[in-house]
């Protein structure tokens, strides 16, 4: 009888094992993610695998799913439209703190600001508690800027897409420990421009940015305030801060749940840091200053009747003439201004609305007859020489990869390391390419600090009508090489970088050295 009995428990076993065996091909995810939660810094050490192991390139799709992994980590989150219940909120024009010279004071701080109604949302601000003030700057003059960093973290104060000097341009050398002040003194020396300013710390400008450090500069000239352009600030000229955002449950900005290492988005909809906003307008050209603020989220606008509207002017100043767009994309910190005749209009429902057709601001016409204002046919002498897009190319760079796997020219940022040097006031030809992956690759918005540049070519053709212009930001598709002319007009050490704000963070960032 025992033998019977060892000899039934043997084949229960055996069976075991087969089907055990034939079962082997299916994955537990659910111990897989364990496992991978669970593994040290020594198992998952990216730097120390050899160019075999990382060799993007040769894996297959199952191999090298980033999409998968995105949507792991959130994926690109679908939009809510507005639904106009709130007036847009302008940001307020700073006043200078000297009759005579341009002075101000700008504190990095944080508090709570009420976003939706009856709930405290913990954000970041400039001299308040969420987003930041208009700064004014004419060409020529010379402005002094007070710094304070109120925050309980380091920050920096940059000024995007401004000409200034290295050591107060505001990257990641230079930042202020909490409590720190500093003040810095520079001479505005380009032309009439809506610039922005955000914080730059190395490995946390994303969280900062998305908690609310953004603020505008608005740069005027004598030639662009006699165009006869709409410039009534909040009357006729609006700002348009536009970004998306994830609140959770309790309506918090909560960056650690929904960050995602390819760029965060959002599902909620924020301009000028206004939650489901409306603007109200009169029937008159009305004047849009567009930026997007966004850290990962590329925006393609159009009007919801599909209705023409004119461009104006691009990241860094008036375009030469106006263009008549039916819309117009913008990857993370491009501007454009455009210009609506809402005196054409009688829409009951009208609205900027995003390519799925997602209400992203509602307008309400009052009814009113407001100022009129020119659109003239030339605004500015912008041109590309044919000695500028002939010279040869002197500088190359390759964008590649995604995730915390991204990097310029193979390499990630290092703060000791000096890429690329260029002699002050000299025209160089920078070649940048967006090398594609075994999935495709992603947009990358390609930025340079303390310059304006112009677009070359795009694959070797002209740039469309609307990107003939200054610019400081420029969206470059997978597989897509463009050519631009960077002159710098002042001295030290400048960064470049992608501006999804979590690839510049993860190490998408290269210094050059102007002398």
């Amino acid at each position: 009888m025992k033998k019977y009995l060892l000899l039934f428990i043997m084949i229960l076993t055996t069976v075991g094992v087969l089907v055990a065996c034939s079962g082997s091909g299916e994955m537990n995810h659910d111990d897989m993610g364990e496992q991978h939660e669970n593994m040290d810094e020594k198992d998952m050490d990216h730097d120390a695998m050899t160019e075999d192991e990382m060799d993007h390139e040769s894996m297959s799709g199952d191999e090298m799913d980033h999409g998968s992994e995105h949507e792991e980590h959130g994926g690109l989150q679908n939009l809510k439209s507005t639904t106009g219940e709130n007036e847009l909120g302008i940001p307020v024009a700073l006043e200078s703190e000297d009759a005579k010279d341009t002075v101000y004071t700008i504190r990095a701080q944080k508090g709570k600001t009420e976003i939706y109604k009856g709930v405290k949302t913990d954000t970041f601000g400039y001299n308040g508690a969420f987003m930041g003030p208009m700064l004014k700057f004419k060409t020529g003059e010379k402005v002094k800027i007070n710094l304070v960093n109120e925050l309980e973290e380091e920050t920096t104060f940059h000024w995007h897409g401004l000409e200034v000097p290295a050591d107060v341009d505001g990257g990641p050398h230079d930042t202020l420990k909490p409590g720190e002040r500093r003040t810095i003194e520079f001479q505005v020396q380009q032309d009439a421009a809506t610039l922005w300013f955000h914080p730059h710390p190395e490995g946390s400008t994303s969280e900062q940015v998305y908690k609310g450090l953004a603020g505008l500069i608005y740069i005027e000239d004598e030639v662009s305030l006699q165009l006869g352009l709409p410039q009534e600030y909040g009357v006729n000229d609006f700002p348009l801060i536009i970004q998306d955002k994830k609140f959770d449950e309790d309506s918090q900005l909560n960056y650690a749940d929904a960050k995602n290492t390819d760029g965060t988005t959002g599902d909620t909809i924020l301009i000028n840091g206004t939650v489901n906003p409306k603007l109200t307008v009169r029937d008159e050209k009305v004047r849009l200053r567009l930026v997007n603020g966004s850290n990962a989220r590329n925006f393609t606008f159009k009007l919801n009747t599909n209705e023409p509207f004119t461009q104006i002017a691009t990241d860094g100043g008036l375009l030469n003439e106006p263009v008549t767009l039916k819309e117009l994309t913008l990857s993370p910190s491009e501007r454009a201004e455009i210009i609506i005749d809402f005196s054409k209009f009688s829409e009951e429902h009208m609205s900027l609305v995003d390519d799925e057709g997602i209400d992203i601001l509602q307008f309400h016409q009052s009814g009113e007859t407001g100022t009129a204002t020119n659109l003239p046919g030339k605004m500015s002498s912008f041109s590309l020489s044919t000695k500028e897009s002939g010279l040869p190319v002197s500088k190359r760079i390759e964008l590649f990869g995604m995730m915390d796997q991204v990097t310029i020219n193979g390499k990630k940022f290092d703060h000791d390391r000096i890429d690329f040097e260029q002699e002050k006031g000299v025209t160089e030809i920078w070649e940048i390419y967006n090398k594609p992956d075994g999935m495709g690759g992603m947009i990358h918005p390609f930025h340079i600090h303390g310059t304006q540049f112009k677009i070359v070519s795009r694959d070797g053709e002209n740039p469309q009508k609307n990107e003939m212009g200054w610019k400081d930001s420029i969206s470059i598709a997978p597989g897509e090489t463009v050519k631009i002319a960077v002159k710098f007009e002042h001295e030290g050490i400048y960064m470049f970088h992608c501006h999804i704000l979590e690839h510049e963070d993860n190490g998408m960032m290269g210094q050059v050295m102007v002398n």
